[in-house]
């Protein structure tokens, strides 16, 4: 198996699509079987331009891509870089012997209902769940069905990994671009399903630090917290919303207190079965208002009575700190594994890079020195795709790791 990542930065759209074709050709050494193409958007009035260009350079059979607000990939001397807000193209292609590899383009009006049997998602896929398939996906930040899709594949293939990302639209014309084989579309969903001699783990870096103790929703309407409980006193006195984060901020540095006025978001366990709730367990969602009169506070997503919360804080240390505890736990699980990956993919918020740790190529750089230097590609989504407690969500703030080894 190869896996080659190549990135140019050259202002033209020609010269760029050379100079990736060029680095490609310079390292693979066998047919490629599969390309993922993130293009800045920078470019985008010329995104239509983009596909013919490659074609004509660089045979590729199954190709996928979108743009994105930045890119990431490895330049021609070997170093991983994060390009914001200038024009750059990044271009991952693999070699994958005993990997089946299926591409596919989902327009909203294709997919089936939630209530649908999982055949039928099954059928617009056009991969057999018993294939045990991992997917990469990329979507038109305006489809207003993507939770949907994420359920119903969810639903169809229980287990499966998906990572990916929302592409990100110019700032001036609001238009993305998804690419799928030889054709460029403005909406949907274009993805691939790996199957065979192939896994694909997810490492989903939220960015967060739970702060207090969890919480048991006691009474709680759609998205609105009304009551909890101590999770070690079920069945005990409740306390409102606001009651409880009112004792966690008094406990709370100054530092931590003036962060909450501004960084304060809700961690919602995923597994309802865990007795210790650690790092990574929690699905985070935004901290949208609070009713003072009541006490209740509203978060964006719903919640069930007898789920578990815990109050979190997100900023750049964290972020570091989140990504770093979740890669060095990945490392440790693959040292002993002697199918070490080859290539990745990054899909992370334009929300961080740059603007958030005030120095560039953090996240990417952090991958590489707790993993080596292993082929990395991606972008920066207007929201991320990927795994929490065995469920697929879109996430926000968040950096997704998709990383392809061998299964056997």
């Amino acid at each position: 198996m190869q896996w080659i990542s190549a990135l140019s930065t050259q202002p033209s759209l020609e010269a760029a699509v050379r100079d990736v074709a060029d680095q490609i050709k310079q390292h693979l050494q066998a047919k490629p079987d599969l390309g993922i193409i993130f293009i800045s958007s920078a470019f985008a009035s010329e995104y239509a331009r983009l596909l013919p260009l490659l074609h004509a350079v660089l045979e590729i059979p199954c190709l996928i891509g979108c743009s994105g607000g930045g890119v990431v990939g490895t330049t021609a001397s070997g170093e991983t870089l994060e390009v914001e807000q200038k024009p750059a193209l990044s271009l991952a292609v693999a070699s994958l012997p005993g990997v089946a590899v299926k591409s596919f383009y989902l327009q909203e009006d294709d997919l089936p209902d939630l209530d649908s049997p999982p055949n039928l998602w099954v059928d617009k896929v056009g991969v057999a769940p018993e294939e045990q398939p991992s997917f990469i996906l990329m979507a038109d930040p305006f489809t207003s069905s993507i939770t949907e899709l994420l359920q119903g594949l969810d639903f169809a293939y229980p287990g499966a990994v998906k990572v990916g990302g929302l592409a990100s639209v110019s700032s001036f014309q609001r238009n993305s671009g998804l690419f799928f084989e030889d054709s460029l579309h403005g909406e949907g969903v274009v993805g691939v399903a790996l199957s065979g001699n192939i896994a694909v783990d997810a490492v989903v870096a939220q960015g967060c630090r739970p702060i207090g103790e969890p919480f048991r929703v006691a009474a709680g309407e759609r998205n609105i917290l009304l009551e909890l409980e101590k999770t070690n006193d079920f069945g005990g006195e409740t306390q409102t919303p606001l009651e409880a984060l009112q004792t966690i901020l008094k406990g709370l540095s100054d530092s931590d207190r003036e962060l909450a006025q501004d960084s304060l978001h809700i961690g919602i366990a995923q597994d309802g079965f865990k007795e210790n709730l650690h790092h990574g367990d929690f699905l985070i969602r935004n901290l949208l208002g609070v009713d003072p009169r009541i006490g209740a506070i509203v978060i964006g997503d719903r919640i069930r009575v007898g789920q578990r919360i815990q109050f979190h804080l997100r900023d750049a240390r964290t972020s570091a700190d989140d990504l770093k505890t979740l890669l060095t736990r990945y490392r440790n699980q693959i040292n002993s594994n002697a199918d070490f990956p080859i290539g990745a993919l990054m899909f992370s918020c334009m929300g961080r890079g740059e603007g958030l740790y005030q120095e560039p190529n953090f996240d990417s750089r952090l991958f590489n020195e707790q993993l080596g230097a292993i082929s990395l590609s991606g972008f920066f989504c207007g929201g991320e795709i990927g795994p929490v407690g065995g469920t697929t969500f879109l996430h926000g703030y968040t950096s997704v790791f998709g990383i392809c080894r061998p299964a056997e």
